[in-house]
């Protein structure tokens, strides 16, 4: 026996085995026994030894080697030793468990040797060359041992030492025994010979690395032939696998070109074509061409359930096809042979399974070269592209983003009709989100995909079924909106990536044109490109043109706003505006600088002649367009070609016409690409060599009006920022251009400078004087809501001309006065006198201040021309000019009104007109609009101005007699009054009456004080007439307790005036007035009753009036005192149970006052009444105390707290906690912290812009009632320096208290 097998314990190792072999070759194991490895090597070398000895020796042999010392002592000093038997086990025996145990041995020994950095490193190689000598030597035939050896052959191979490939001996010999292998239809032999092929097809290209003979070469195409017959009708997915892997290294090798070329030619083969070789190259020659057969061999491991031999095929296709000896022949036979329908269905079923997606991909990019054949192919399998689209856009950097974004582009583009609407709305979607997250910097895409998302958003844009897409037209808003900051958000973009940007937008922008159904829609695409365009691509260019390096990306930008341009939707003049006031001429100037070749000249050219399009109007900038050819691109070089005579020349003249046109629409909005100075001198040695053109009417007209508002325009800039010197000459020919030609020029667009200079010409008076009179017959209807902006240049109208008025140092508001004076001197017709009036008006109306300039000049007299002239007293040209006097007398400062007769005429034609008028028609609109001049008259004889004229108002006896009647009409309504409001014309026409008797009220006491009669205006019942303009008391307490909200607003004013004109009077002249018992106290009813009215006008005014009846002491005011009336008492005591509430809301701090004045003048006259030390006991003071801050004190709540002081009511608490709110109050009154919000102030009446004309008087003259109060108390002082007086009379009255205690 070869070894002896001892139990434990360790026994010490044996000099001689039982055969009396040398104890060298005996190795212990760890379980106490032995291997005498010559017995071993015997037994395996032997045939003829029993496999159960063999079997069981090679077992132990197996469990030795898990010994590590055993194991490092047999590679140590016998590694070689049984390389020989394990490899005669293979060849011997015929035992699949025993090649097993055999190869796994053979295994482990050579892993061992590369592993141990003692053993032999030679192991490994000698195991390799055994068994391929066993292999060469075609010994075994093609038996079971033939099998085991070539798979032990690859277990061997299966290292990636290229040393291995030298330990084969006989190549030629052992690749013809495998070829020959391959003819057997056998899985496992081809399976198993593949892979040996393949390795072995690894070590040599490792080994020779490029150089040396290619054993391999020399059997093709026989080994192509083989290999995919195999691959082709093996049913192994191992086979399959093994399979392509060879034919992968073999295709990477270039072998199927080299088989393709020699397929026929059989006599260059080797000496080894025995009789079978030359059959099967008879089949070959015969059969199919390889492409054909490569791809009917690939079809089956395309279907394979196995994913890894899907993916093997894959990729072994996308190798063929990736070389770059493949033609498109050859591709084009793949994809007639379905190799791109196998692709697609695998992709559809992958699951996006990343690798398959990768492959097929890969493979499907490469089959679409051939693109007539594949186009068909791409259509049906396009609906498996866009679900591994949604994937790939997850995915930064996907190494087939591309591919796939490409072969959908092909599909759109080459078969629209299969691109169904859900499938434009998916894909864009998918492409506008991975857009959007590559902005946000979730994930990050390489510069072709975004090339390629907006190539294929362009492409969609031009199908069908993109058509009417709501989904559709927001994915290309989303998508513009992060291109634009993808591309103009970093500084590392090249210029592809913007170039197809800009060809997104410009589409998009033509999309959005065709797209009629989205116009009413909330996607509105053109004008979200505009925006784009004005907000981020025009600063953008502006800030790089001059860095800018390629041409063709500004003349993308400029192909894209050009585009736009073309355009006569919304937004586009806008647009065009937003350009010229960015400086676009002087940029693209710059630009030409930059780029001054041919198409950039032209390009920039027609860019300016459409801008001038828009702008001006259609076919304006036509005289560019022309001369674009001729123009040069240096602007000094324009500028010298107004320098020269152009009469007989037609070009030079098509030229001078285009560069005026450019300098004029530049200079609207202050875009001067050129030195002032030099254009200046430009225009007049342009008018002083071609003056006879435009005076024998050569020069078109257009051109002479450019040329007026250019120098116009220059000169008014040289007038304001330097002196330079100018030509006389050309002045004066200009001058005389404008006096003999017919031209409007106030009907073209020009600058506000140009048009200043031009109406600050006393000799162009004339022409001007003509021009205006044009214009407002032109211009009879104004839109008056028309805003105007400076620098906005848009055509003369009458915002420009309030704007030049305002300015004042011109001829305009003279110019207007003398117009109208002249017309109604000339007995003019009413068109043209009516659009003057009205032009006169509304720009009042614009400009209030413009109504001074108009009376300075005398407008005043031709108002009374219109009134006294009977051939201007039309119906309709008597409402223009009430309505004229009216917007001067509310705009005019009194200090311009003329201190003439000339007011006072028209004041008595006015009142004649409307005693008259009402004794025939009663109260009319016009009678109406009278009443509301004659109030302002009024009010400015407060002011020292038309004293005269209101003199005649307050004491004209018809006027006094009609005034009175209608309020005796209004009163004696009774209850019915209060449903006559602003809304009737009975409630109308008493409002106006009773503002006109406010401001006589007024007027008297500032110019006629002696004329005031108190018993007449406080006595009731039928009483001698007045003797001027006003109402007793007793009627107006009636029409304020009868009448509407605004009557009663308005009463109540009349009252509270009445009332400080009779204290005034009393001072001055104190007279003793009788009155029945009884008849104070029920005007104090009326009084009383209006305290907590809504409006707080109302009820202020009551409680004013109401305090000033109590200080009547003398007139037995003590009647009035609450011992008697508990009105009164209710009024403080709701006031003392609203302050001390724990909230005081602001609008309570503004409801309380009247109430607090109220009981403030109960305070002053009933110190000793016992309700008021009720009403405010010491727990009330205390919570009033407590709810003030310094946000919420008024005036009124101090002089309270001062009655109640000097009334006894305050306790040393109270003073303490008050002086505290007072301190804090100072101190933010110093540093400016107190409001001056809580006042009745906020509650003005609104002059609504939707009010008739009427209205807006009505709301006028109602402001300046309510205002005159106010005015009258701040007059000197804010309301916070009377707070703080207040605060500071409070301190004294304490301490006049403390010093009298």
């Amino acid at each position: 026996m070869y070894c002896s097998i001892a139990t434990p314990p360790l026994q010490p190792a044996l000099q001689t085995c039982t055969q009396g072999h040398r104890s060298v070759l005996i190795l212990p194991t760890e379980e106490g026994g032995s291997i005498c490895l010559l017995c071993l090597s015997d037994l395996l070398s032997n045939p003829k030894s029993p496999t159960i000895h063999v079997s069981y020796a090679l077992s132990q042999l197996s469990q030795a080697l898990d010994q590590p010392h055993f194991f490092r002592s047999l590679l140590t000093f016998h590694s070689h030793f049984l390389v020989s038997p394990l490899v005669a086990v293979l060849s011997n025996l015929d035992d699949e468990p025993i090649a097993k145990q055999s190869i796994d041995l053979i295994k482990i020994l050579c892993d061992g040797s590369g592993n141990n950095c003692d053993g032999n490193q030679d192991l490994h190689r000698e195991f390799v060359a055994r068994v391929s000598d066993c292999l060469s030597s075609g010994s075994l035939a093609w038996s079971r041992r033939q099998l085991y050896m070539v798979h032990c052959f690859g277990v061997v191979l299966d290292n990636p030492d290229s040393n291995l490939y030298t330990c084969i001996k006989n190549k030629d010999a052992l690749i013809l025994n495998l070829v020959t292998g391959l003819q057997l239809s056998n899985d496992e032999i081809q399976g198993e010979i593949m892979f040996v092929l393949y390795r072995l097809s690894l070590l040599q290209y490792s080994h020779m690395d490029g150089c040396g003979a290619d054993v391999l070469l020399s059997y093709c195409p026989k080994l192509f032939q083989v290999s995919l017959n195999i691959l082709m009708k093996s049913q192994s997915d191992d086979v399959r696998l093994n399979c392509l892997a060879f034919l992968t290294v073999l295709v990477q090798r270039g072998f199927f070109q080299t088989a393709c070329i020699n397929h026929v030619e059989i006599n260059s083969m080797h000496s080894f074509e025995a009789e079978s070789l030359m059959q099967i190259t008879k089949d070959v020659v015969n059969g199919p061409s390889l492409e054909i057969l490569f791809a009917e061999a690939v079809k089956g491991p395309l279907l394979s359930s196995d994913t890894q031999v899907q993916i093997a095929a894959l990729d072994l296709i996308y190798i063929y096809l990736s070389s770059e000896y493949v033609t498109l022949k050859e591709c084009q036979a793949l994809v007639e042979e379905n190799i791109a329908d196998y692709a697609f269905e695998i992709l559809r079923l992958s699951g996006c399974e990343d690798s398959i997606v990768i492959s097929s991909i890969q493979v499907l990019y490469l089959l679409s070269n051939a693109e007539e054949a594949f186009r068909h192919r791409l259509a049906i399998g396009f609906s498996a592209l866009v679900p591994v689209l949604r994937y790939v856009a997850e995915i930064p950097y996907h190494p087939v983003q591309c591919q796939l974004q490409n072969l959908i582009l092909k599909c759109v583009l080459h078969c629209p009709g299969v691109v169904s609407t859900c499938n434009v709305e998916e894909i864009s979607t998918i492409l506008a989100g991975m857009l959007k997250k590559c902005t946000s910097g979730e994930i990050g895409i390489h510069s072709e995909t975004f090339t390629l998302s907006c190539s294929i958003f362009v492409t969609i844009m031009k199908c069908s079924s993109s058509r009417g897409s709501l989904s559709f037209a927001a994915s290309i808003k989303d998508a513009s909106r992060s291109a634009v900051s993808i591309c103009f958000g970093d500084n590392h973009v090249n210029a592809d990536q913007i170039l197809h940007f800009l060809y997104l937008i410009k589409e998009a922008y033509a999309f959005g044109k065709q797209e009629e159904i989205l116009v009413s829609s909330e996607v509105r695409l053109q004008i979200f490109i505009i925006d784009i365009c004005k907000l981020q691509i025009l600063p953008w260019f502006i800030k790089v043109i001059n860095i800018m390096q390629e041409e063709d990306i500004a003349l993308g930008v400029l192909e894209v706003f050009h585009s736009i341009l073309l355009d006569s939707s919304v937004g586009v003049k806008d647009f065009a505006e937003s350009l010229v006031l960015s400086s676009w001429f002087s940029e693209l100037f710059g630009c030409l600088g930059l780029f001054p070749m041919e198409k950039m000249k032209q390009s920039v050219y027609v860019t300016f002649s459409s801008i001038v399009d828009v702008i001006l109007g259609t076919d304006s900038g036509q005289p560019i367009r022309d001369a674009a050819l001729h123009l040069p691109s240096d602007p000094t070089d324009l500028l010298f070609l107004l320098g020269q005579k152009s009469s007989h020349n037609p070009v030079l003249f098509c030229c001078q016409s285009a560069v005026l046109m450019i300098l004029y629409v530049s200079s609207l909005y202050n875009d001067r690409f050129a030195d002032e100075r030099l254009i200046l001198s430009s225009l007049e040695q342009f008018i002083l060599l071609n003056s006879g053109d435009f005076f024998c009417g050569a020069s078109a007209s257009v051109t002479v009006e450019l040329l007026v508002n250019l120098y116009g325009f220059y000169r008014g800039f040289a007038k304001m920022c330097y002196q330079k010197p100018y030509s006389p000459e050309a002045e004066r020919i200009l001058f005389q251009l404008l006096e003999e030609k017919d031209w409007d020029s106030l009907s073209t667009k020009i600058h506000l400078t140009s048009l200043m200079w031009l109406f600050q010409q006393e000799k162009l008076c004339k022409f001007l004087y003509n021009q205006i009179f044009k214009f407002c017959r032109r211009n009879s209807s104004i839109d008056k809501n028309m805003v105007f902006d400076k620098d906005t240049k848009e055509t003369v109208d009458l915002h420009v001309f309030a704007e030049l008025i305002m300015s004042e140092g011109n001829f305009v508001a003279l110019i207007f006065v003398c117009l109208l004076g002249d017309l109604v001197e000339n007995s003019c017709q009413d068109y043209d006198i009516i659009p003057v009036l009205e032009a006169c008006t509304q720009i009042i109306e614009m400009a209030p201040a413009a109504s001074d300039q108009f009376c300075m000049h005398g407008i005043d007299g031709v108002l009374q021309n219109i009134y006294t002239f009977s051939s201007c007293s039309s119906p309709k040209i008597f409402v223009c000019t009430n309505q004229l006097v009216f917007i001067i007398l509310k705009s005019v400062q009194s200090d311009s009104l003329s201190s003439n007769d000339t007011w006072v005429g028209i004041t008595m034609k006015l009142i004649n007109y409307l005693i008259t008028a009402v004794e025939e028609d009663g109260w009319t609109e016009e009678g109406i609009t009278i009443l509301g001049i004659l109030s302002l008259i009024l009010h400015h004889s407060t002011k020292q101005a038309l004293t005269e004229a209101s003199k005649i108002i307050v004491l004209n006896v018809p006027l006094i007699s009609t005034i009175n009647s209608t309020i005796f009409e209004a009163y004696s309504k009774g209850h019915t009054l209060f449903d006559h409001d602003e809304g009737t014309k009975t409630g109308e026409v008493l409002i106006f009456v009773l503002l006109l008797l406010f401001f006589s009220m007024r007027s008297v006491r500032a110019t006629l004080p002696d004329i005031i009669d108190l018993q007449i205006l406080l006595a009731e019942g039928i009483v001698e007439p007045q003797s001027y303009l006003s109402i007793r008391c007793p009627d107006l307490c009636k029409i304020m307790h009868f009448g509407s909200a605004q009557v009663k607003m308005i009463a109540s004013f009349c009252l509270l005036e009445m009332f400080m004109g009779l204290e005034d009077n009393a001072i001055r002249k104190p007279v003793d007035l009788k009155f029945r018992e009884g008849y104070l106290l029920s005007i104090s009813a009326v009084l009383e009753g209006l305290i907590f009215f809504g409006d707080i006008k109302v009820a202020l005014n009551c409680s004013r009036c109401l305090s000033t009846l109590m200080a009547w002491e003398e007139h037995k005011i003590e009647s009035l005192l609450p011992e008697k009336y508990r009105w009164c008492r209710l009024i403080v005591q709701e006031l003392v149970m609203s302050l001390s509430a724990p909230t005081l809301t602001k609008s309570l701090m503004i409801h309380h006052k009247p109430a607090s004045n109220v009981a403030v003048a109960l305070l002053k006259h009933s110190r000793g009444s016992p309700w008021m030390t009720k009403v405010f006991d010491d727990s009330s003071i205390g919570n009033i105390i407590q709810n003030l801050s310094t946000t919420n004190l008024t005036i009124e709540l101090v002089s309270l707290f001062r009655e109640l002081l000097c009334s006894g009511h305050l306790n040393s608490t109270h003073i303490a906690d008050l002086t505290r709110v007072f301190q804090a109050c100072r101190n933010h009154a110093y540093m400016d912290e107190i409001e001056d919000g809580v006042t009745e102030n906020q509650l003005e009446i609104n002059v609504g812009a939707n009010q008739d004309h009427i209205g807006r008087m009505r709301a006028f003259l109602i402001g300046l009632v309510s205002s005159r109060w106010h005015s009258d108390c701040e007059r000197s002082q804010s309301r916070k320096k009377q707070l703080l007086e207040e605060i500071e009379m409070f301190s004294i009255c304490l301490m006049e208290e403390e010093d009298a205690s």
